[in-house]
């Protein structure tokens, strides 16, 4: 089967092509490679995938319709896994434009592209920032995200929005993945772990927001990649019975579906840290601030409709995954 992941050079994005190359699809990667962070840890991704005949990448910018219209033209794509987002919360904030074109228009670009070259699956990124207000906990498909709290959560928003609207219109099966704070190997630097562990060895402060009274359902990236590969052989069908005031939000008379995709146990701030602290055998400095603009106090994926569909649960702990981080943090930056 042929498949094209955008977001190829990404943190998610890169684990999804080396585990479908090994699963003995074809695979076509592109990105944009920006430089919203070191575009050389993009690099290494990439190359960490193999240069195995099922895999070739393509430095594209989805907004480019065009050039992104000929690429499907050229490969004949069977399946779509949309991963390519302009990331990161507070960012939204410091360039809203940036993420109109790139989670908006890029997002559309992907639609437009899958309705008219017949593809048969699409699944793409959300996100639990979703959930916005919401403060019934474990978040569940089924609760309103009509009232995000960030930028960045109001396109991912759009995005399912967007997807719905060409699932009824052209039949286009899609789904969409909540994922709860992914972390691991190869993650973003502007991700907590990834700044903490940086910030430890270098003897610098890290910061803790919300005086520490903050708690994440930390998920290792392995398990979101399998959920991945796993939903993506799991294809919608529309549901002819299915009433709005009776029957599920996540899913419709299209063949369109929503799912969480995070551990199910949620991870106090502190008690985060104290295992980074354990697992590097170095006390953090702590700069205690209040709460960002755009943060959540806490994310809890109640994730079981997925589950049951895909007969996969995240098997990784929290201080597993984090061992697994910092070895590969050291090896990377040879500490």
């Amino acid at each position: 089967m042929k498949f094209l992941v955008t977001g190829a050079a990404g943190f998610i994005g890169s684990g999804v092509c080396k585990a479908l190359c090994l699963a003995g699809h074809d695979v076509v990667g592109v990105d944009n490679l920006n430089e919203y962070y070191d575009v050389g840890l993009k690099h290494a991704r990439l190359a960490n995938i193999g240069h195995d005949l099922s895999f070739s990448f393509v430095t594209l910018d989805l907004s480019d319709s065009v050039k992104l219209n000929g690429l499907f033209s050229a490969h004949g794509f069977d399946r779509v896994i949309h991963l390519a987002a302009q990331a990161g919360v507070r960012y939204s904030h410091e360039q809203p434009m940036v993420f109109a074109e790139s989670n908006l228009v890029g997002h559309l670009a992907i639609l437009e592209a899958c309705r008219h070259h017949k593809i048969e699956h699409l699944v793409y990124a959300s996100s639990s920032s979703v959930y916005g207000l919401n403060d019934n906990i474990p978040f569940t498909t089924q609760q309103n995200v009509d009232h995000p709290i960030s930028l960045y959560a109001a396109t991912k928003k759009a995005n399912e929005l967007m997807s719905h609207s060409y699932s009824h219109l052209y039949g286009l099966p899609t789904t969409g993945l909540r994922f709860f704070t992914v972390y691991g190997p190869w993650g973003r630097p502007d991700m907590a772990l990834f700044k903490f562990t940086k910030a430890i060895f270098n003897g610098e402060p890290i910061d803790i927001f919300n005086y520490g009274d903050l708690s994440r359902d930390f998920t290792f990236i392995d398990d979101i990649v399998e959920g991945v590969i796993r939903v993506q052989d799991k294809i919608p069908q529309a549901n002819d019975s299915w009433s709005m005031s009776d029957d599920s939000l996540s899913q419709s008379n299209a063949p369109y579906r929503i799912y969480n995709l995070g551990n199910g146990k949620p991870v106090k701030l502190l008690d985060f840290v104290e295992a980074l602290e354990d697992v590097i055998g170095i006390k953090a400095v702590k700069n205690m601030l209040p709460l960002q603009s755009g943060d959540v106090h806490a994310t809890w994926a109640d994730s079981s409709e997925l589950f049951d569909l895909i007969d996969y649960r995240p098997s990784t702990d929290i201080r597993e995954g984090i061992v697994k981080f910092v070895s590969w943090y050291k090896e990377y930056y040879n500490i």
